[in-house]
This record gives structure tokens, sequence and C-alpha cells, in this order.
């Protein structure tokens, strides 16, 4: 007959007893697994906060003994089973605060470890008004770590893993971070620095961000224009095409070179389809081949400061023997003589004189050079001396830039002959260039001057020009009008203009050369690199803004691959139920959009913007409507860009095969 017996051992038995009384000291409750350990203790190694109110975790001050080791089988007996404190009995019941951390539950049986001071320090969690949020990371590196976590430091928002992150328990949300999605450009262009942003404020040589697209505009404007209808030009010439001329060609008083008319013309290369400034010699034949070593002498040199000469040949092609030299097209350019001297010249002796359009043609002047008498009398000349010339400053840049192209052509064992206010290019904000070269060799290749004699003329030209600009007078040192202009050029300019235009106009000076003026205005080329250097640096920036411009007809291009592909139209691929729908449903949201009529919407600046968007990938959502309003898709910018990259990438794939 069965029948319960006591247990054979007390201690297989669980024993209840009553709690302690009052008169014992309440136990300390167990700290919770999540609690946050004191970083005092962390820091310092203690914490003197520890017995006055401390919240944190404190690890006990004595070594407990090690726990024993967890038994790997399943089945405790019951004879091995210690028996269970009151303590552990009391120990409040772990509720996991977050649904993702999952703790297992100790089995009746099994003993409950008291959490050792050996063991690792609780993860460190905080609630979320704990965060501070920066807006650049690096702001964060320079803060202590008690402030941040080290996700925040990493923190990028475009990360795929960023979505994910918001299964974190203690997930701030982000709205902390960005409040709207803005339009990446900085993916393309970086920030133009402070010191060169646009603004109303010039360079020396480069003028105002709106000032600078409305030459590039007007000169690109001249370059294409159309030549005038009913012209009697050849229609090609030695591989030239499309004559314009830009002289005044019915002017009573054309320009010239030893009394022989000159006519400047533009036409385009069929070469290279780019234009040039093609200068006539009239009624000039040449004798001798041997004349055009000038040409090529000429066209070997390059200089910032000189206009290039590319080739020279003869014609008969304007019913008569004509020389024509080739130079560098510069639209919109005008000669010193007519950016600060015109004025100061009658107006019966600028009859004939004006060119026609663009000044690029640098007009010969050679009777106003030297006029008689009758047409310029020495009473007319002292009213034109004005002491209000050009600013110092630009005068300055100009004798720099001329002088040194002066330095590379003697050097070169030529002479220039050509330093003239109507033969000098204006081609840019302070900008000049010596035009007009080699037609002087050309023309007196058969006399066989001393190329000495012909070095010093330049520099005493190189000094009347630098009087003419001070006085804005080209007379200012002919007809005893000399010592008026120094009186100007003493009152208005600094001493160093003085000197070196009488040393420039000295005709008997012993150690007069190019190199000895490099000498005395030495003191005004770093003024002048440092300004050239600034204005590189604006310009870079300009292009800065330009950069991948094309970004959007990329796009563009690569919707129209996409699109409606006939011979896809039986592929499951490309059918209207995938990727390539959702292609087609954002080309309507760009450009087919209508108004509440029914109207179609042109709005440019819609459609810039959801292209950017686009083409940046942001997260930002957008609803795309079938066209039967039956059925709508809510889709991030970044997914679209996913399913053009996807279908572009099958198509490149394709036409590869093949």
């Amino acid at each position: 007959m069965a029948f319960f017996a006591r247990p054979a051992s007390a201690s297989s038995a669980v024993r209840i007893v009553n709690p302690n009384t009052k008169d014992e000291p309440a136990p300390s409750p167990r700290k919770d697994h999540v609690q946050r350990r004191c970083r005092n203790v962390m820091i310092y190694g203690y914490c003197k906060f520890e017995d006055k109110g401390c919240v944190y975790y404190h690890s006990p001050p004595e070594e407990a003994p090690n726990p024993p080791p967890r038994s790997a089988s399943p089945a405790v007996p019951a004879a091995a089973t210690s028996p269970i404190s009151a303590h552990a009995v009391n120990a409040p019941v772990f509720i996991p605060k977050a649904s993702s951390l999952s703790f297992t539950s100790p089995s009746p049986s099994a003993p409950v470890l008291r959490q050792s001071p050996s063991s690792p320090a609780p993860p460190d969690y905080r609630q979320s008004t704990e965060h501070y949020v920066y807006s650049d990371s690096e702001q964060m590196s320079e803060l202590d770590t008690q402030f941040y976590d080290d996700s925040q430091a990493h923190y990028n928002g475009y990360s795929p893993d960023y979505a994910q992150n918001m299964e974190v328990p203690f997930y701030t949300g982000p709205s902390q971070v960005y409040m709207s999605e803005p339009l990446d450009y900085h993916l393309y262009t970086p920030a133009i620095p402070s010191a060169f942003v646009t603004s109303s404020t010039a360079s020396h040589f480069v003028p105002p961000s709106s000032e600078l697209r409305r030459v590039l505009q007007e000169q690109s404007h001249v370059i294409r224009s159309a030549p005038p209808l009913g012209s009697s030009l050849p229609e090609e010439l030695q591989g030239y095409h499309t004559f314009a001329p830009i002289d005044n060609i019915s002017a009573p008083e054309r320009k010239k070179f030893f009394n022989l008319g000159s006519i400047v013309y533009r036409a385009i290369n069929s070469t290279d389809g780019v234009s040039y400034v093609l200068r006539r010699i009239e009624n000039f034949r040449l004798m001798q081949q041997s004349a055009f070593n000038a040409i090529e002498a000429w066209s070997q040199i390059r200089h910032p400061n000189i206009v290039p000469v590319h080739e020279a040949f003869t014609t008969r092609s304007f019913n008569d023997s004509s020389l024509v030299v080739v130079y560098t097209y510069y639209p919109n350019a005008q000669t010193l003589f007519d950016a600060h001297l015109r004025s100061a010249v009658p107006a019966h002796l600028r009859n004939g004189l004006v060119p026609l359009g663009h000044s690029q043609s640098l007009p010969q002047l050679s009777q106003y050079v030297q006029p008689t008498g009758s047409q310029f009398s020495h009473s007319q000349s002292l009213q034109q001396l004005q002491p209000s010339g050009i600013p110092e400053r630009i005068l300055w840049s100009y004798i720099v830039q001329i002088a040194s192209a002066i330095k590379r052509v003697h050097e070169a064992g030529l002479a220039v002959r050509t330093i003239d206010a109507t033969k000098i290019l204006l081609t840019g904000k302070n900008r000049v260039r010596i035009g007009s070269c080699a037609i002087w060799d050309v023309l007196t290749y058969d006399q066989h001057l001393d190329i000495v004699a012909l070095q010093h003329d330049d520099l005493q030209h190189f000094g009347r020009l630098i009087f003419a600009l001070c006085c804005n007078n080209p007379q200012a040192t002919t007809n005893g009008n000399f010592q008026k202009s120094l009186e100007i050029i003493s009152k208005t300019y600094n001493h160093d203009v003085k000197n070196i235009a009488l040393f420039l106009i000295s005709k008997n000076h012993p150690h007069k050369n190019i190199s000895t003026v490099f000498e005395m205005i030495s003191g005004r080329l770093l003024t002048e690199l440092d300004d050239a250097f600034e204005g590189i640096d604006r310009l870079e920036n300009e292009m800065l803004s330009e950069l991948e411009n094309a970004r959007l007809v990329r796009l563009l291009c690569k919707f129209g691959f996409i699109n409606e592909r006939p011979e896809f139209a039986r592929d499951a691929r490309w059918s209207e139920t995938g990727d390539r729908y959702i292609i087609k449903l954002f080309r309507d949201y760009v450009f087919h959009q209508i108004d509440e009529r029914g109207n179609p919407v042109t709005n440019m600046s819609h459609v810039l913007t959801c292209l950017n968007k686009l083409d940046a990938g942001i997260e930002e959502k957008i609803m795309l409507v079938a066209r039967d309003e039956q059925s709508c898709l809510v889709v991030s910018y970044k997914e679209i860009k996913a399913c053009v990259e996807i279908a572009f990438s099958d198509l490149s794939r394709s036409s590869s095969r093949t």
C-alpha cells in the first residue's frame, strides 16, 4: 500500500521563514541590470556622494567569493539543491523595458547568483532627454563623452542603417537632426570661401560676378554674329570663310601702314572653326618669299600681353595684290586710344577714324600722330592737355604689362615697332595686348634696319605713350607741350611715373634698355603679381559654380533611354508593373502636372527642384498617382533613383553584349 513518507533529509526541503524583524537592518535592494554605473567610480575610482544619496550603481567594496559554476545538466537532483535564502525570495521581479532585449528567467531549481564586482560593467543607457544634438559632428568630438554617444558622432542621414536604428529602445527620432530634406548641392560643388563669394566688389583684373557674365555673353554674341548681307567679300580665302568687316570701309580716311590702306576682317577658319582677325594691306606686292621669315619668327612668340601671330599670305581675291596677316581674335576689345584718348581729339580729326563694331582691329592713325599745323594748332593742343589722366594704379598696370611684352620681344632678337595707343588692345579689365606685330617687318624686309636702333625706338615710343596716357593727349610730347606735360605729371602722379617716363623718352642715355626699366619699376611688380593671383582666384571660383552643371541633362537622357521603349513592350521585365512603372509615374509627376482647371503647369522651378532631389537621392517621400487616378504609390527620391540606375544598367548591359 502506497503511502507518503517524510523526506529522508531535511536539506531537500525548502524552508520558509518569516522576514527579518524591524530591528534588523533592511537589506539593500539588488541592483538592477539596466541601472547606470556611477561615472565618478569609473573616472576617479570612488564616489564621495555614495553615502549621500547618489542614485547610480556602486560596486561593493569587498571582494565576494566567486559563485560556483553552473551545472551543464538540465536537471538538478533534489539532494544537491541548496536552500534558497529569504533575500532571494523577496527579490523584485525583473521586467524588461523593451521587447528587443530578451532575458531568460532562472529555473526554480537553479541557484540565484549575486552580481560579482568582477563581472562586466552594465551597458550605459540614457534617456532621450539626455542627448545633445549638434549640427556638426566635428563640434561633438571636442566635447566630453558624457554629452553624446559614439553613434551620434558618426551619424549619417543617408546611410541605409538609419531607418533600422529606429527600432532601438532609446532611439531619439529624426526630428532632432533634420526638420526637412534640403537640396544636396554640396555633393557637387563645395561652398565658395567667404573671401571670394560673388558680390558687387571687383578685383583689379576681374569685374564683379554679374558684370563678368554680361561681358562673356556679349563676347559670345559677337563671335557668333552673322556677317552683313550684300557684301562683295570673297566666300572663301585660304581656308577662311564668313568674312565680316570690322573697320568702316567707306570712311574717307582709312588706316594706313606706310601710306598703304589697311582693312580688318573677322573670318572663321575651316579647320578648327575658330574666329580670327585678318588684317589686309591693300595694293602691296610682295617680291620675295623671304619676307615671310619675320612671320615665322613672330609666330613662335607667345606672351599674355602680345596678340599672337598665326600666319600670312598674299592674295588677289580683293581685285588687287594684298598682304593678309592672321591674328587671334579678341571680341569686344578696344584700343587704348578709344578707351582713354578719343575724347581729347577734335571731331573733324576723328572723321573716318572710328572703327566699326569693336576695335580689336588696331586702327592706324598715322595722319593723326603726325598732324599738320592746319589740322591741329598749337593753341588747340594746349587746350587738350588735361590733368585728369587715368588712375595711377591702372597706369602702372599698363606700364608693367607693356614692358613685359617688350622684354619678351627684345629677348627674341626682334623689335615691336607698334608701341602706340592706336595699336595696343584693351582686351579685358585692365588687360592690354600689343597688336599688329610683324607687319612692319614684312613691309620693310628689304631695308636691313639695325635691330638695336629699332629696340631703342621701342623704348622711346613707350615713353611717349606714358606721357599721352598721363596727360590725356597723344600730343603731350610735341608742339611745345613737353614742359606743360611734365607739370601735369608732377602734380597728378608719383615721382616714379615721371622718372620712368623721362628715362624712356631720353635719346642719349648710356644704359637704356628694357632690363634697366624693370630695375626701376621692380617695386610695382609685386603689386601687379598679387592682383593677378587674386584675379585667378576669382575666376576659379566663378568656374567652381559651373561644375557638374550637366548632371540634370544626364538624368534627362536616362529618362529618354528608359521610358516607352517599343522593342520591350512585351517583355515582362520592362512592363509597367515594376520599377519602370515608378519611373513613368515620376515623369508624369515632374512634367505632366495640371492645375485645377486641367491646364498644363509649366513650372520650371518645380522641375529643377524635383530633378535635383532625384539626382541627390534624398529620403523625402512623394506620392505618385496613376493616370487613371485609381492607385497611388508613396516612394522616396532615393528609391526612384535606384530604379533609374537599375533600368539604365540593364540597357547598358544589353547594348554592350551586342
